[in-house]
């Protein structure tokens, strides 16, 4: 239908195919999958393999799929047909909830709840599978710096917060979590310029982490190896 195809790279690509089969093993492979609602066919025999350390990056018009993507490598979106594996393994309703533990999400309209903003970001720590990373809560001074946020934000009520600050705050929940796969749906659009440069040249330095993003932020786009585009 047009809004399919393995994605190919765009012409400032860095990184060759063989390189990236070579320096580690999918991560993420979604297989011939297409995606209805209301009995619409959103995306038709959609394919992609992303690689680990490998920055992909979701682009194309309002309504074409770039969200469900995201959703369904987590689950939270079934395909009608085809299928999606993480690292090898596939998903479904018995191994969604260990493979969840694998990747970081970012939404791009962030709900934060109630409470405080350290209460927010202490929250996922309480959970066992997150506690032997609970010392990754020291990286938070370090973490507002990067995305200019004044730590004097940890005690403030989080539904005072702008935009721009929730989206900040779930990019570092997420980076807190070290998850080996990092899944963003525009986390770019409320930020600020001075911001947006200075999530992309962190990102573009974490060459373990894989990163599927859907933006058109030049800044972020910019340093994916591969750009997708859903037309």
């Amino acid at each position: 239908m047009g809004r399919q195809a393995e994605g190919r790279r765009n012409e400032d690509t860095r990184i060759s195919s063989a390189t990236l089969e070579g320096q580690g093993r999918p991560c993420i492979e979604v297989r011939e999958a297409t995606f209805t609602f209301d009995a619409k066919v959103v995306l038709d025999g959609f394919s992609l393999t992303v690689y680990q350390g490998e920055k992909v990056a979701i682009k194309g018009p309002s309504g074409r799929g770039k969200t469900t993507i995201l959703r369904s490598i987590l689950g939270f979106v079934v395909p009608a047909k085809g299928s999606i594996r993480i690292m090898g393994q596939q998903v479904d309703a018995n191994s969604i909830w260990d493979l969840r533990t694998l990747i970081g999400y970012v939404p791009q309209e962030p709900e934060l709840g109630n409470g405080t903003v350290r209460a927010w970001l202490e929250r996922p720590f309480t959970f066992k599978v997150n506690r032997d990373v609970k010392h990754n809560l020291d990286k938070i001074p370090e973490l507002f710096r990067l995305l200019l946020l004044p730590l004097d934000l940890l005690d403030k009520d989080v539904q005072v917060l702008s935009g721009g600050e929730k989206q900040r705050i779930a990019i570092i929940s997420a980076l807190l979590l070290e998850r080996p796969i990092l899944s963003m749906d525009e986390p770019t659009s409320a930020l600020d310029d001075m911001s947006k440069k200075k999530l992309a040249e962190f990102l573009s330095t974490r060459n373990n982490l894989t990163v599927l993003v859907v933006s058109h932020d030049p800044r972020v786009i910019s340093i994916a190896d591969r750009i997708v585009t859903l037309n």
